[in-house]
């Protein structure tokens, strides 16, 4: 071998060996930002929160103390446990309330609406909420199973907007209470799963996510089913959970609010959204400031930083908690302290029945 073609081989070698050292997934690639800017994490919230978004799903016999514990080291007053069920577990959860931690917790009942129009479904349905809500239940969480999952009694897809359903949201409004509704799931799960989808990494790690115009119906078609009984039932209090899956897309948001004055919007999960468009977030919600609560839906303790980071602070790219959510770095939205006790607990103290408000300041 001469030395041109050893200079040959050992720059082939060279570029294999580095070719090697990238070979790497998306998954993977996961960088440390070098940008130094000010700004800190916020591990507890600036003033006393109400999650309207929570789960707790073992509550009529589980000790909360370690739940109450680290609500406290977040400053979370109040958590509206949407998981309350129905009939004996209705009871069991506010008695558990009741005897060890009185007013930190409250519960929505749920309804199963599978077999939906069978003879009698409807009365029977609307005479246990009400029984429920005289239990002690604040509200009902309506699971996106509605719209996605459910059957009626002839084995057909339950539309949320059935008219048969009509009584039971009507009896909301009756009641006094909210309907805290989660429908379809974010759109980005029914368009095509290729690299121009935003939630690749997610239906990619997450497959069983992943929708279609007919698994089970178009998503325009299932969120348009909740805006239709939402405007149907001016007299009750709705909660879109979510923002909608609007948080990308607030200028729509903005309409369908001003066309529902009884819609109300939640922003569990969606944090990531508001976080990428500081400004247009920020004059968003001060425009909609009484109609945006606070809302985590899981509970997991470490993640509630970030919420607070990207409603309270005026700081630039950090991270979120999740890749699979949001591959992009957030941004602190700044919030006036009027809106952010709005956002925070005031809107909820107005919009759920029975919160103790003693906990709050005025």
């Amino acid at each position: 071998m001469n030395f041109k073609h050893y200079l040959i081989l050992s720059f082939a070698l060279c570029i294999m060996s580095n070719s090697q050292a990238q070979v790497m997934s998306f998954e993977e690639y996961n960088p440390k930002s070098t940008l130094v800017v000010p700004g800190d994490s916020i591990f507890k919230a600036k003033f006393p929160f109400i999650d309207v978004h929570g789960h707790q799903r073992r509550m009529p016999t589980q000790d909360l103390t370690s739940v109450v514990e680290d609500m406290d080291k977040l400053n979370l007053a109040i958590m509206v446990n949407l998981s309350g069920g129905t009939g004996e577990s209705i009871v069991q959860s506010v008695n558990n309330i009741a005897t060890n931690f009185p007013g930190r917790f409250v519960v929505f009942a749920n309804i199963n609406f599978e077999g939906a129009g069978s003879e009698g479904w409807t009365e029977k349905m609307v005479a246990q909420l009400e029984q429920d809500v005289k239990n002690g239940a604040r509200g009902l969480k309506v699971y996106k199973s509605l719209g996605l999952g459910n059957k009626d009694a002839q084995g057909n897809r339950l539309a949320i907007n059935d008219v048969r359903l009509d009584p039971i949201w009507a009896k909301c409004g009756e009641l006094g209470i909210p309907v805290l509704i989660h429908s379809a799931d974010p759109a980005s799960f029914w368009d095509e799963f290729d690299g121009d989808n935003e939630r690749w990494l997610e239906l990619k790690t997450h497959p069983r996510r992943k929708r279609s115009d007919t698994d089970p119906a178009p998503f325009q078609q299932i969120m348009n089913e909740q805006y239709s009984i939402i405007k149907k039932h001016s007299n009750t209090t709705f909660i879109s959970a979510h923002m909608s899956w609007l948080a990308n897309d607030l200028g729509k948001l903005g309409k369908l609010l001003d066309e529902m004055p009884n819609m109300n919007v939640g922003i569990g999960a969606i944090i990531a959204e508001l976080g990428r468009q500081p400004r247009f977030a920020k004059a968003f919600i001060t425009k909609y400031q009484d109609r945006v609560l606070f809302g985590k839906d899981s509970w997991v303790p470490s993640e509630f930083p970030t919420y607070f980071r990207v409603l309270e602070s005026a700081d630039e790219y950090f991270p979120y908690h999740k890749k699979y959510h949001a591959y992009w770095a957030m941004y602190g939205l700044d919030l006036d302290d009027e809106v952010l006790k709005k956002v925070y607990y005031k809107n909820a103290l107005r919009i759920v029945p029975g919160l103790d408000m003693s906990l709050f300041p005025k």
